[in-house]
């Protein structure tokens, strides 16, 4: 437990929020949904804490719906 609350603290560190965490039951242990500035600054957290050994991630990039539909709108 103290380990999720220090994985936390260094995401903050590195710019970005931790605004839901949940425990799975399944494939995967835990997930966490972050707001962060941009991409990269999730690359970074990403790598920072998958070079380590002591965990493994899949990071899913996502945007609004409504972004996303307007994107497929011809110009």
């Amino acid at each position: 437990p103290e380990r999720l609350k220090e994985v936390n603290k260094e995401i903050t560190k590195m710019g970005a929020k931790v605004t839901q965490q949940y425990a799975l039951l399944g494939k995967y242990d835990f997930m966490n949904i972050l707001e962060a500035p941009n991409n990269e600054t999730v690359v970074k957290i990403m790598m920072s804490l998958g070079s380590r050994g002591t965990l493994e991630t899949v990071t899913l990039a996502a945007i609004p719906v409504e972004e996303f539909l307007e994107g497929l709108k011809d110009e």
